[in-house]
């Protein structure tokens, strides 16, 4: 052995017994160029980052035990060489897949036309992309759908699931209760919240805050128009509308849209407007269905917000594009997806963390 092997051996010593790394040896970057030709190994990261192979390893599952130095110098040790882990080798060793499934229990069409989904789908990805872990988007709209997709994550491809929009008496939600799956619920999953963890909007607390601030302006017939009533946001916003209402309610004021689209908006709304011609304010339990329900609004004769003053619920992108812009409740999307890749890791790594629930708040614009 040589002066210079011996050195190289001696900073690698010196990185495991310190767990940080040692000064890299003059030949490193060689080393870098050469795996970069060939195909760089962890035992290529080792010797670029002057560390052990065993702190390397660490790193690439999760960085636990490592110290700040060692995990800088493999990471910069991981650019250099280009370095990609073989995901299939690691999957026989951890027994993980490195993937999870965003499960959207809806009709194709609204993937793209419900701006929710977008927010939640991508902020996942990003966040999943921090922790190294891939997203498969998966759809369970029928029956057939739903069979593929338990198919799917019972042969070990995903290590967990993100289920979107579910619908109480959802089979899906039946089957990953009673499986070993980890999952967790966007919004409360009606019927499974103690089996399921679920993180959510307040979704009650904004449908009082919007009504609330409906009585404020001085509205006396305060319509509310839900979600479907087999979804949480349809049962829980309904029932903050209740409570502020109290003794006042009226029950023939209260219609509920077939599902979270702006045709089933404009539906609803006509309907409700055949019923009650002489309301004055209208709570919709979505902005894209309060949309619709501008659009037959403006149909019927009525402006916006002078005989009758519209609310939303989600603050999407919808929300200031309809004509007035549309006073909401802003819904943090972006943080309930953060909050549902935290918790689902968590789940991953056999921890039990509860479920969480986000504060929401009013957006004032034009429409109230």
């Amino acid at each position: 052995m040589d002066g210079d092997d011996r050195a190289a051996r001696s900073a690698a010593a010196a990185g495991r017994a310190a767990g940080a790394p040692a000064q890299p040896h003059p030949k490193s970057r060689g080393a870098a160029r050469r795996a970069m030709r060939r195909g760089p190994t962890i035992d290529d990261i080792a010797q670029v980052a002057g560390v052990s192979r065993g702190t390397v390893s660490r790193v690439l599952n999760g960085g636990r035990y490592v110290s700040p130095q060692a995990l800088a110098a493999v990471e910069q040790a991981v650019r250099e060489t280009g370095y990609v882990a073989n995901q299939s080798a690691r999957s026989l060793v951890t027994r993980r897949s490195g993937a999870v499934a965003f499960v959207l229990s809806e009709p194709h069409e609204l993937l793209f036309e419900d701006p929710n989904f977008s927010v939640l789908l991508r902020a996942a990805t990003q966040v999943l992309a921090g922790h190294r872990v891939s997203l498969v988007l998966m759809l369970a709209s029928g029956p057939d759908e739903r069979q593929r997709v338990l198919e799917y994550v019972r042969a070990g491809h995903v290590d967990g699931i993100l289920l979107v929009s579910s619908h109480s008496g959802d089979p899906l939600a039946d089957e990953l209760e009673r499986g070993n799956l980890p999952a967790v619920a966007c919004g409360k999953p009606l019927g499974h919240e103690a089996g399921i963890p679920f993180v959510a909007a307040d979704d009650r607390e904004g449908a009082r805050q919007m009504t609330r601030y409906l009585v404020g302006l001085g509205r006396r017939r305060i319509a509310m128009l839900t979600g479907p009533l087999d979804t949480p946001g349809g049962q829980e916003r309904l029932a903050g509308y209740r409570e502020i209402l109290g003794a006042a309610l009226d029950e023939t004021l209260v219609a509920a849209a077939t599902d979270y689209t702006f045709h089933a908006g404009e539906a609803a709304m006509a309907d409700l407007l055949d019923r009650r011609p002489d309301l004055d304010a209208v709570f919709v339990g979505s902005d894209l269905v309060a949309a619709g329900a501008i659009a037959a609004l403006r149909r019927a004769g009525r402006q916006v917000p002078s005989d009758v003053a519209v609310g939303g619920f989600d603050d999407s992108r919808v929300a200031s594009t309809t004509d007035p812009p549309l006073t909401t409740i802003r819904n943090p999307l972006e943080q309930v997806a953060a909050e549902m890749v935290d918790l689902l890791l968590r789940r991953i790594a056999g921890e039990h963390p509860p479920s969480r629930v986000l504060p929401v708040a009013l957006i004032r614009r034009a429409s109230a």
